[in-house]
């Protein structure tokens, strides 16, 4: 059996299945280049309305009625969220101060999460729920896996895959949020009239450039727990 780890009791030689792991990258590396570039493309693109991306956040959450969530700046590039526990919309360096397409785009997404979280979107309260447990899994998943082996313990292993499980479980559930999340920005830019036709045009295409990273990720967590599953799957006590 060919492995490739450096763990007592298990051999040196190539892990043929190591190229699960190489591909998961390879496309998550390029979805994340085409976010940059899209995003950049767009940066570029001046709306006509000139109105920057915290206003417009603003606008977005007042239409909305929702008056209980502050927009803050947040250092970094592409660093934006939304913190439901502090109630604040956080944009970027890159996005707060801009009246690009980008930003808006990314700011409209953002409210979209809030909108979400007020009107109690079942997946994004799924999501919230399960997080603690997946923090806790993905954190010793693999200790829990290399100490299976060690001790030659399949049980123990089995656990350790069970627990990455739960990674690729969030990451599916989390698909819907993000989907939705722009889909709500994009038809609250068009009702809004904060953009013109070929505009909203741009801002849909960096937050469905956005949106591939989140599959992207989803299909490399799935290729690495094939891989666990072909590694340890097979073998017994």
């Amino acid at each position: 059996m060919y492995y490739g780890y450096g763990i007592p009791g298990m051999y040196y030689h190539m892990d043929p299945t190591y190229v699960l792991v190489i591909i998961g990258a390879v496309i998550c590396m390029l979805a994340s280049a085409n976010v940059s570039r899209t995003f950049a493309k767009y940066s570029r693109m001046r709306t006509r309305r000139g109105v920057t991306a915290e206003q417009a956040a603003w606008q977005i959450l007042r239409e909305a009625g929702i008056t209980d969530v502050r927009v803050e700046r947040v250092r970094g590039h592409l660093t934006d969220h939304y913190d439901p526990r502090s109630q604040v919309v956080r944009l970027s360096d890159s996005v707060h101060d801009s009246s690009s397409v980008a930003a808006i785009g990314v700011a409209a997404h953002e409210c979209g999460h809030v909108i979400q979280h007020h009107t109690g979107y079942l997946p994004i309260k799924l999501r919230g729920t399960i997080l603690p447990v997946v923090n806790i899994g993905s954190k010793l998943a693999f200790p829990v896996i290399i100490l299976g082996v060690i001790l030659s313990s399949f049980h123990m292993v089995k656990i350790g895959i069970l627990l990455f499980a739960l990674t690729f479980l969030f990451q599916v559930v989390t698909l819907p949020v993000e989907f939705n999340a722009s889909r709500r920005a994009l038809q609250i830019l068009d009702r809004s009239g904060m953009l013109y036709k070929e505009e909203l045009g741009g801002a849909r295409r960096v937050l469905t450039a956005a949106a591939m990273t989140y599959i992207t990720a989803a299909v490399s967590t799935l290729l690495q727990l094939v891989r666990l599953v072909l590694l340890f799957g097979r073998r017994s006590d």
